[in-house]
């Protein structure tokens, strides 16, 4: 059975349709109001900016209505920024003199201003796509307001801080670094390798992190000069994801052709991921091109797909992409956004969409920096003309498709990856596991498989001989054995020809599939966001984690360790703990370790982040990576103590009950069978009204969950025409609280939450 978990983010575009609202929520218009004692606050900002030392100018800020005292405030940018300009980009550090000082988790604040866009949606819609394949930035929109004054709208997009790495690789304290251009650094290639003083790399690199040159050196010496050991140093696949998205997308401001806006981090397993930054003049916008003439919009349609991979200037590209292998897997995932979001026109739909979200904000932005009617006409055509003509996106996309579709490399044969097995489905800690998979037009058949978020995938290779329990010889059946560990398996499957490759899932290995190991004690739920749901002893709704046992035996704990940081294990030891045979035992994660109780030392994000239980050895027995929660839901694993881990409603101490939403793909959404409104009144006392439209008749179930997940009430089960319905709940028999209901039609589900006065 194949089994889709994505690694880092649940709100994908089926989930969105149940997600609360939250900042980076792309449906949410938040409003940023700041304050400034100055009334030339204007005047200092700029001169901050051009005494170029990235000092703040100290004032608060109200958002969404929740204050923030002693923040600190800039203007950011390079050509966006502009002291004749009122809009200018904005950088404001919530944290500047209050430490811990956030908003949903997020520190620093980044407001982009809209230029060179006039669609006003290639940020939101450009990281949108990169999202789907590699870790990226949260974006969406503000009103920004200071001193009471409207400004107008901007571009949000979350800032790639030590958050930013918790939240995709399970730790934020290692190398971390940003490519910038200054003093000289211009012109200079990308990548290359400029000798062992650092010195020589600070007009190219900004140092984020309190170390990291000496690794950047050496990441950079083995990359150039010992090429055949990058993969120790690079995760190369991520690599190719983000040059597979700059050059489809005609992204020329970004490291395929500028030294700047990319982020680095190494990882747990030491290597260096490249994060995608300002996006801002994706689909064409930026034409130069570092060492010849600017491009035409027919250049830019047309440009190569393996744009400067021969160019020794550029080791990011050449150094990559002349090993053949690496070639086929970058037109690999080049195909595979093309196929997912391009070729059947999923780009337009979705910037339409957006477009639809902010049309009224754009038209009263006061200060926009293009006229109402080129943000609705840049999405097709050009705007302006000669040299600063913005390409339509359609214009440029659109015969940029049929371009790269036909181009040889792409009308390659690939490999055909079919049905996955997985004997046994579930197996135990330390059995053998066997894969088959059923390929065909391959040479060569790989199986990549790890053991950890952080661990780098292993590759083994697969067999069609007849002794891999792949049947008979020749049969098109692949095989290959694994030896079970203690913690789930994360595999994706790799076949290439001499002419193409093809991965399974697509997504891989930003995606991946998982052999869910049964261990005796896992972690089986927990929730990051607990408003009103359930409190500990002393009154407190904090984070909690659940465990379970599977075994027939009651387990001691004792010296286990639990962790929301993989460079730190050991973060937390359990004291002399026992678990019950069948029992489940919570973990209160509120980092106040003097509360009775089991209370661990760290606190969850409900942003995402990484839950580790391992043993006395500090070997994994299970691990949790999840994404942006939702208040007073869960996450836990269906069925019971053996499942993958989906939404859910709460059930503290309790058997888990099927989700809202399960681990689904990060495909465009589909075509909603029905919408559920909020109930009202909400709050209420003894009676509320809940309303849902179906846009076809189908058969649904409407149903009242409490806050521990168990059903009191089923309001409907049966078949509905399309059109309104109502449903009164009479709730004067239960008690007061917290509870939810959820309305359910085939694989489509929406939850919402009401309280009972």
């Amino acid at each position: 059975m194949k089994k889709l978990f994505f690694a880092v983010l649940f709100s994908t575009a089926f989930s969105q349709m149940t997600m609360a609202q939250n900042f980076y929520d792309i449906n949410t218009i938040n409003t940023i109001e700041i304050e400034f004692e100055e009334s030339n606050w204007d005047y200092l900002l700029d001169q901050l900016k051009a005494a170029g030392n990235e000092e703040r100018l100290m004032g608060a800020v109200t958002i969404n209505g929740q204050a923030f005292d002693s923040v600190g405030v800039r203007y950011k940018g390079n050509s966006s920024y502009n002291s004749n300009q009122v809009k200018n980009p904005f950088n404001i550090k919530l944290d500047y003199i209050i430490d811990d000082q956030e908003l949903d988790g997020y520190g620093t604040l980044k407001l982009s201003n809209g230029f060179k866009d006039p669609s006003f949606v290639r940020e939101t819609l450009g990281y949108e796509i990169a999202r789907k394949y590699l870790p990226g930035s949260l974006s969406n929109y503000a009103n920004v307001y200071v001193n009471e004054t409207h400004l107008g709208l901007y571009t949000s997009n979350q800032d790639v801080d030590k958050y930013f790495m918790r939240t995709h690789f399970s730790g934020d304290e290692n190398a971390r670094i940003k490519g910038e251009i200054s003093n000289g650094g211009f012109g200079q290639g990308v990548w290359k390798w400029l000798g062992t003083d650092s010195t020589a790399y600070t007009g190219l690199y900004a140092l984020e992190s309190d170390f990291g040159w000496a690794d950047m050196i050496s990441f950079l010496d083995t990359l150039n000069n010992h090429n055949e050991y990058v993969e120790q140093v690079l995760n190369v696949d991520r690599l190719l994801w983000l040059l597979a998205f700059d050059i489809l997308v005609v992204n020329l401001d970004a490291p395929v052709n500028m030294p700047q806006n990319y982020y680095l981090y190494k990882d747990g397993a030491g290597r260096f991921n490249i994060i995608p930054w300002d996006l801002n003049e994706t689909f064409g916008v930026f034409g130069m091109v570092i060492g010849g003439p600017p491009l035409n919009l027919y250049q830019r349609q047309h440009l190569d797909p393996f744009f400067n991979s021969t160019n020794s200037n550029y080791p990011i590209i050449s150094k990559i992409l002349n090993n053949p292998l690496y070639k086929r897997m970058y037109v690999a995932h080049m195909k595979t956004m093309l196929e997912e979001l391009f070729t059947n026109d999923w780009y337009v739909d979705r910037a339409l969409e957006i477009q639809d979200i902010i049309d009224a904000h754009v038209r009263a932005d006061p200060n926009k920096l293009y006229s109402y009617q080129d943000f609705l006409n840049n999405v097709n055509n050009s705007i302006g003309g000669g040299q600063q003509s913005i390409p339509g996106i359609t214009e440029l996309m659109g015969e940029r498709i049929s371009f790269l579709n036909s181009h040889s490399w792409f009308q390659a044969t690939a490999p055909e990856i079919g049905d996955i097995i997985i004997i046994p489905e579930t197996p135990a800690p330390n059995s053998e596991i066997w894969v088959t998979a059923d390929v065909e037009d391959a040479t060569l058949v790989k199986l990549a498989f790890r053991h950890a978020n952080s661990a780098r995938f292993e590759k083994t290779d697969m067999f069609d001989d007849g002794n891999h329990n792949d049947g008979a010889a020749g049969d098109g059946v692949y095989g290959a054995s694994l030896i079970a560990g203690s913690s789930d398996i994360q595999y994706y499957i790799f076949t290439e020809n001499n002419e193409a490759a093809t991965f399974s899932p697509a997504r891989a290995e930003y995606q991946f599939y998982t052999i869910n190991i049964t261990g005796d004690v896992v972690i089986n739920e927990f929730m990051a966001d607990n408003e009103t749901t359930v409190a500990d002893q002393d009154g407190e709704y904090d984070d909690w984690i659940e465990f379970y046992n599977n075994s027939e035996n009651t387990l001691s704990l004792g010296g286990y360790f639990l962790s929301d940081d993989s460079a730190e294990p050991d973060q937390w030891v359990f004291p002399d703990t026992t678990i019950a045979a069948g029992g489940y035992l919570i973990v209160w994660a509120d980092n106040d370790e003097g509360q009775e109780g089991l209370h661990a030392n760290f606190k969850l994000s409900k942003s995402g982040e990484t839950i580790i239980l391992s043993n006395q050895d500090l070997n994994i027995l299970d691990e949790v990576n999840f994404g942006q929660q939702k208040p007073d839901t869960t996450t836990g694993r269906y069925p019971n103590g053996t499942g993958d881990f989906i939404e859910m409603l709460p059930s503290f101490g309790a058997e888990n009950m099927s989700g809202f939403v399960g681990a689904v793909e990060n495909l465009p959404a589909p075509t909603l069978i029905f919408s559920l409104h909020q109930n009202h009144p909400n709050p209420f006392s003894q009676k509320t009204t809940i309303v849902f439209n179906l846009n076809e008749s189908c058969d649904v179930s409407l149903d009242v969950y409490n806050a521990f997940g168990k059903k009191v009430e089923q309001l409907f089960n049966g078949h509905l025409q399309a059109g309104e319905h109502r449903f009164c709940w009479q709730a004067d028999k239960l008690i007061p609280g917290i509870y939810f209901y959820k309305l359910s039609s085939g694989h489509q589900t929406q939850v919402r939450k009401m309280v009972r006065n």
